[in-house]
């Protein structure tokens, strides 16, 4: 390198340029971090699902269902798969995620969880009417899953890439990094963003640690100064004035 620029092919060693090792770390932690993995917002997610859905063979608007369901409530697709009927508390709208240990009709055991906990994911209204439908759609049956492919088989992440042509998708919308496993980090992104207290995220999204919840808030100053305004009203319901006004003084004139 040193000979080609005293040559005069190149204008500077690029082994002696610096500091580009710490930059393309912080690209690289960056991409890595869930806020940056997350979809934008509830649009986003629509056009993703519709276009996985225009893509798909026959046009099945289950793929785009699982999307929507998967982001919306910070899941896994593989739990999507797994969800069943008796999972799904219409009443109060909470979805409770368990790890299946004995085999579900067909001779399958579901991995609905990760690892062992079971936690409560709240449906919000958004997806109510779709989670209904495929509860009716399902019958009576409890142990009906309410997710399935195009045949009423199992879905996995290969099997929705496949189905979905997802790679050209997510590049065509400008979201080439996406993943179908960054549908997981969607939902604790929003509520977050939404206000949900850290103790209560972590217990929707299944953590272990609370370490990995903190990694979905946002740094910004201005929820840093919301903080502070909230706990001020929290500790004075009823604020007494800012300033007193000023009596004047018996005999003193100006």
């Amino acid at each position: 390198m040193e000979q080609a620029v005293r040559d005069g092919l190149i204008t500077v060693n690029p082994a002696r340029v610096t500091g580009w090792q710490r930059q393309y770390k912080q690209v690289e932690d960056k991409l890595d971090t869930p806020r940056a993995l997350a979809l934008r917002d509830w649009p986003t997610l629509l056009r993703l699902a519709q276009a996985l859905v225009e893509r798909s063979h026959d046009h099945y608007q289950g793929w785009g269902e699982i999307v929507v369901f998967a982001a919306a409530t910070a899941a896994r697709i593989g739990e999507v798969s797994g969800v069943r009927v008796a999972d799904i508390d219409t009443t109060n709208w909470i979805w409770t995620v368990r790890r299946q240990t004995t085999p579900a009709p067909g001779g399958l055991i579901d991995k609905n969880t990760k690892g062992k906990r079971t936690r409560h994911v709240p449906i919000v209204e958004e997806i109510r009417p779709l989670v209904a439908e495929r509860i009716l759609a399902a019958g009576p049956n409890p142990d009906a899953r309410l997710f399935t492919g195009l045949r009423s088989g199992r879905i996995s992440t290969a099997v929705l890439r496949d189905a979905t042509h997802w790679d050209e998708v997510v590049l065509s919308l400008g979201l080439e990094h996406l993943r179908r496993h960054d549908l997981r980090h969607t939902g604790p992104t929003w509520f977050a963003d939404a206000g949900v207290p850290t103790h209560v995220l972590r217990k929707i999204a299944g953590h272990g640690s609370l370490l990995t919840t903190q990694r979905y808030l946002h740094p910004d100053m201005s929820q840093i100064t919301g903080a502070g305004t909230a706990l001020s009203a929290h500790l004075n319901p009823v604020r007494a004035p800012l300033s007193l006004a000023v009596q004047p003084v018996p005999g003193r004139h100006r």
